[in-house]
Protein backbone atom coordinates (compact mmCIF):
# COMPACT_ATOMS: atom_id res chain seq x y z
CA UNK A 1 0.00 0.00 0.00
CA UNK A 2 1.25 3.50 -0.82
CA UNK A 3 1.40 6.23 1.81
CA UNK A 4 0.13 9.81 1.69
CA UNK A 5 1.35 13.00 3.35
CA UNK A 6 -1.47 15.51 3.63
CA UNK A 7 0.24 18.91 3.25
CA UNK A 8 -1.57 22.13 4.05
CA UNK A 9 -0.81 25.80 4.40
CA UNK A 10 -3.15 27.64 6.73
CA UNK A 11 -3.82 31.00 8.29
CA UNK A 12 -6.75 31.91 10.55
CA UNK A 13 -8.75 28.79 9.67
CA UNK A 14 -10.12 27.89 13.12
CA UNK A 15 -13.71 27.75 11.86
CA UNK A 16 -13.04 25.13 9.16
CA UNK A 17 -9.77 23.30 9.82
CA UNK A 18 -11.12 20.61 12.14
CA UNK A 19 -13.95 19.76 9.78
CA UNK A 20 -11.51 19.50 6.88
CA UNK A 21 -9.06 17.27 8.75
CA UNK A 22 -11.87 15.06 10.06
CA UNK A 23 -12.97 14.47 6.47
CA UNK A 24 -9.57 13.31 5.23
CA UNK A 25 -7.51 12.02 8.15
CA UNK A 26 -8.39 8.36 7.46
CA UNK A 27 -6.45 8.56 4.19
CA UNK A 28 -3.47 10.50 5.51
CA UNK A 29 -0.52 8.59 6.88
CA UNK A 30 1.02 11.89 7.88
CA UNK A 31 -0.35 15.40 8.22
CA UNK A 32 1.97 18.36 7.66
CA UNK A 33 0.62 21.83 8.38
CA UNK A 34 2.45 25.08 7.71
CA UNK A 35 0.86 28.02 9.52
CA UNK A 36 1.61 31.38 7.95
CA UNK A 37 0.73 33.63 10.86
CA UNK A 38 -2.60 32.68 12.37
CA UNK A 39 -3.95 34.98 15.05
CA UNK A 40 -6.75 32.63 16.13
CA UNK A 41 -6.81 29.01 17.37
CA UNK A 42 -5.77 27.47 14.05
CA UNK A 43 -2.41 26.23 15.30
CA UNK A 44 -3.93 24.65 18.41
CA UNK A 45 -6.55 22.87 16.31
CA UNK A 46 -3.86 21.61 13.92
CA UNK A 47 -1.85 20.26 16.85
CA UNK A 48 -4.80 18.03 17.80
CA UNK A 49 -4.26 16.17 14.53
CA UNK A 50 -0.48 16.21 14.11
CA UNK A 51 2.80 17.11 15.75
CA UNK A 52 4.04 18.31 12.37
CA UNK A 53 2.86 21.91 12.62
CA UNK A 54 5.37 24.49 11.43
CA UNK A 55 5.33 28.27 11.50
CA UNK A 56 6.41 30.22 8.45
CA UNK A 57 6.16 34.00 8.22
CA UNK A 58 3.93 34.95 5.29
CA UNK A 59 6.00 36.22 2.38
CA UNK A 60 3.12 36.65 -0.11
CA UNK A 61 4.18 33.40 -1.82
CA UNK A 62 1.69 30.53 -1.88
CA UNK A 63 4.02 28.33 -3.94
CA UNK A 64 6.88 28.88 -1.52
CA UNK A 65 4.75 28.03 1.51
CA UNK A 66 3.34 24.94 -0.24
CA UNK A 67 6.87 23.82 -1.11
CA UNK A 68 7.87 24.09 2.56
CA UNK A 69 5.03 21.71 3.43
CA UNK A 70 6.16 19.29 0.71
CA UNK A 71 9.74 19.47 1.96
CA UNK A 72 8.54 18.38 5.42
CA UNK A 73 6.56 15.42 3.98
CA UNK A 74 8.01 11.92 4.17
CA UNK A 75 5.42 9.61 2.58
CA UNK A 76 5.19 8.24 -0.98
CA UNK A 77 2.72 10.87 -2.20
CA UNK A 78 1.83 14.43 -1.22
CA UNK A 79 -1.80 15.51 -1.16
CA UNK A 80 -2.83 19.09 -0.65
CA UNK A 81 -6.18 20.64 0.08
CA UNK A 82 -7.33 23.96 1.46
CA UNK A 83 -8.69 24.21 4.99
CA UNK A 84 -12.18 24.95 3.72
CA UNK A 85 -12.25 21.82 1.52
CA UNK A 86 -13.99 18.60 2.47
CA UNK A 87 -13.48 15.08 1.17
CA UNK A 88 -16.91 13.48 0.79
CA UNK A 89 -17.35 9.94 2.17
CA UNK A 90 -17.62 8.40 -1.34
CA UNK A 91 -14.45 10.18 -2.47
CA UNK A 92 -12.65 9.15 0.71
CA UNK A 93 -13.58 5.53 0.00
CA UNK A 94 -12.24 5.87 -3.56
CA UNK A 95 -8.99 7.30 -2.22
CA UNK A 96 -8.63 4.50 0.31
CA UNK A 97 -9.26 1.87 -2.40
CA UNK A 98 -6.64 3.54 -4.62
CA UNK A 99 -4.10 3.46 -1.78
CA UNK A 100 -4.58 -0.28 -1.39
CA UNK A 101 -4.30 -0.99 -5.13
CA UNK A 102 -1.59 1.50 -6.13
CA UNK A 103 1.88 0.22 -6.86
CA UNK A 104 3.67 3.54 -6.39
CA UNK A 105 4.48 4.10 -10.04
CA UNK A 106 2.02 6.95 -10.68
CA UNK A 107 3.62 10.39 -10.91
CA UNK A 108 0.37 12.17 -10.08
CA UNK A 109 -3.19 11.28 -9.13
CA UNK A 110 -6.06 13.67 -9.81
Amino acid sequence: MVTISLCMIVRNEEEVLGRCLDSVQAAADEIVIVDTGSEDQTKEIAERYTKKVYELPWADDFAGARNVSFYKASMDYCMWIDADDLISPPELERLLRWKKQADGTADAVM
